[in-house]
């Protein structure tokens, strides 16, 4: 546990020498300008009918600008006008934090997103974190976005927000594989009903040249997360609940990885629950597919580029579906073992490289209460003596983020389980639910 909070504390926002300012919805728009490295801006409770235009807002490592809502009440950013709700222009090391970020719904102005940085490599975004906000009603079509990155960004950190009922629910990079979303942290979220993806990660071309940009490998992570889909149907394309995308080549980003764990994927009765190019880590979700129609629950595919590696390890998956589908010619590395697969269709399903498939739990859905405390109430805790076999070594894995612990945060211990328990249920673990996942204790 003190591993983990000493890596989430590395990127949290420090605040030094800097000004405590206050603003209400008929000046906020005159303070915004004056916000300098270290200030901290106060909205009170109300209704900001001009959105959230933030341009050269540059803090520091070490002195952040944090703009947040009252403690008390709800600061509500809304878009009368034609623009998007928040639009970060040249801002760094800038905080976003409790605040309400709403659209009107399908019937409000169409193309707005919620929380947008967008042209390309004339906008310099990067280090922002956005914390404990409510993203919701950005669904005039599918192509409306919660939180939408287009323009090269890194060291973004995205903690427990609510998004919900948008056309996508987070859309970080763009189509045409331009402007990374490079070493970002997206952890403790609730995204729910989106018209297509919860999220998706683009796909990158070689990178441009930018300063600051990270050229060593990085890595970003993608956990503790609960990402829901509905039967909302997707006029434009149905998509998985996730989609993370490759990465270079060659040169800067061709060694980055994504990092999945903790997460719960949850319904989609028309495509995967996560889909995944690159290089990637998949541990200890929990992957449910009660609705679904023959699809994967996890699809790792060469899709706008190939899949390069996948660890597939201590997950637990109970769907109507299939479990695990590989299709992908030239993976470098592909392991996919100490799994809980409940499937109603094939539970591993290997095209083109099979890689390594080892001390798997398989069988059909109809068969997971026989080894799961109550699969029909969602509580997938081994039943006492089940899901266990030979120690996996973790070793096996060491680089990759937290990969000793198990759903819960419970250390792993020899790592005899299957699955994403590494014990059976007890007292005070959380349930599955639609809701922000919590934070785990100190």
């Amino acid at each position: 546990m003190v591993r983990r909070w000493m890596f989430l504390l590395l990127f949290a926002p420090a605040l030094h020498a800097g000004e405590v300012k206050e603003a209400t919805p008929a000046d906020y728009r005159k303070v915004l300008p004056t916000l300098r490295a270290g200030d901290i801006l106060r909205l009170a409770a109300g209704v900001y009918e001009r959105g959230l235009p933030l341009t050269d807002l540059v803090g520091t490592p070490d002195a952040w600008i944090t703009i947040e809502g009252p403690e008390q009440g709800i600061a509500e950013i809304r878009q009368t006008q034609v623009a998007n709700a928040v639009e970060l222009r040249h801002c760094t090391y800038l905080a976003l934090k409790r605040l309400s970020i709403l659209g009107d719904g399908p019937e409000g102005i169409p193309g707005l997103f919620g929380i947008s940085a967008k042209g390309g490599e004339t906008n310099l975004v990067h280090h922002i974190l956005i914390e404990d906000c409510v993203i919701s009603g950005w669904n005039t079509s599918q192509q409306a976005v919660g939180i939408s990155t287009k323009t090269p960004t890194w060291g973004w950190t995205i903690r427990r927000n609510i998004i919900r009922d948008c056309g996508t629910g987070l859309y970080l990079g763009n189509s045409n594989g331009a402007d990374p979303f490079i070493g970002g942290i997206i952890e403790h979220n609730l995204v729910e009903t989106p018209i297509g993806y919860c999220m998706e990660i683009k796909f990158q071309k070689p990178r441009p040249e930018w300063e600051g940009m990270p050229d060593a490998p990085a890595t970003t992570v993608i956990r503790h997360n609960v990402f829901f889909k509905d039967a909302t149907p997707s006029p434009d394309g149905d998509r998985p609940n996730v989609l993370v995308g490759g990465f270079p080549d060659s040169g800067p980003g061709s060694k980055d990885r994504y990092e999945i764990h903790g997460n719960v994927f949850w319904d989609n009765p028309r495509e995967a629950l996560l889909q995944a190019s690159g290089r990637v880590s998949i541990h200890d979700n929990i992957f449910i597919g009660q609705d679904k129609t023959g699809h994967a629950a996890i699809a790792l595919r060469d899709h706008d580029l190939p899949l390069r590696s996948a660890h597939v390890y201590h997950n637990t998956i109970v769907t109507t579906g299939e479990g695990i589908r590989v299709a992908a010619k030239d993976a470098e590395h592909l392991d996919i073992c100490a799994n809980v697969i409940f499937a109603g269709a094939e539970a591993i399903v290997p095209h083109g490289t099979a890689g390594r498939t080892r001390e798997n739990l398989v069988g059909r859905d109809t068969d997971a209460a026989a080894h799961l405390v109550d699969p029909a109430a969602l509580k997938f805790h081994p039943l006492p003596g089940k899901a266990i076999g030979p120690s996996l070594d973790l070793l096996s894995f060491p680089w990759e983020d937290d990969s000793f612990h198990d759903f819960d945060g419970i250390d792993k211990g020899e790592a005899r389980h299957r699955g994403a328990f590494a014990s059976p249920d007890a007292a005070g673990r959380w349930q599955i639910q639609r809701a922000i996942k919590p934070m785990p204790e100190p």
